[in-house]
């Protein structure tokens, strides 16, 4: 498995290509949450057939599934970023707020009508976990058995807002969970905005 250096020069190699005006569309980039990610990768046994559904903000998740790098990179520099999908791999994401997770539950549900053994691993950021979206799948899969796993990465931003500020909740309603169906971290992404990687460019 990758390390926590693997990641981050990723994520600087990524930035770079961006602020240099070769990716001719939006990037989310990750930092400060490398050894959150690894941790649910190694702690959940994620292997070759359970699949990975994220947001728009996904690299270390496509890395830790397994994508090679030269393959990941070509597709963030043909503008495919926020919209990663790898079939092969098993990894979905989308760049619609809540777009994976109706998407991941179906999934869980055929796995369960074929009696498979793999699982679902979907990821959601702070501001997609507090919609009813989100409330309503968790509470979908709780009720229904479903095999799959929600990590919600709480970095305390609703794009360019604060979270609790946005919903007027001191508290989010999955912070400080762990259990069969919902894992909870909170990280600080200080290095990179919401979006871009620091420099404006025009595309």
């Amino acid at each position: 498995m990758l390390n926590e250096k693997d990641l981050i020069d990723f994520e600087n190699e990524m930035a770079e290509c961006f602020n240099n005006a070769m990716v001719k569309a939006p990037v989310h980039l990750y930092n400060g949450n490398e050894s959150e990610m690894i941790k649910v990768f190694q702690d959940n046994k994620i292997g070759p057939e359970d699949w990975v559904l994220c947001s728009w903000r996904s690299h270390y998740q496509c890395l830790l599934k397994g994508v090679p790098k030269n393959r990941l990179k070509n597709a963030i520099l043909q503008g495919r970023s926020i919209s990663l999908s790898f079939s092969d791999y098993r990894v979905l994401c989308s760049g619609i707020v809540t777009g994976q997770l109706s998407v991941a539950l179906g999934v869980a549900l055929d796995i369960k009508r074929k009696e498979g053994t793999n699982k679902v691993y979907c990821f959601m950021g702070d501001m997609t976990s507090e919609t009813g979206a989100a409330h309503e799948v968790v509470k979908y899969a709780r009720n229904h058995n479903l095999p799959i796993h929600f990590i919600v990465e709480d970095n305390g931003k609703s794009v360019c807002t604060d979270t609790r500020a946005t919903w007027g909740a001191e508290r989010l309603t999955y912070e400080g969970v762990n259990d069969e169906y919902v894992t909870y971290y909170k990280y600080k992404l200080d290095k990179y905005p919401h979006a871009g990687a620091g420099t404006r460019v025009q595309f």
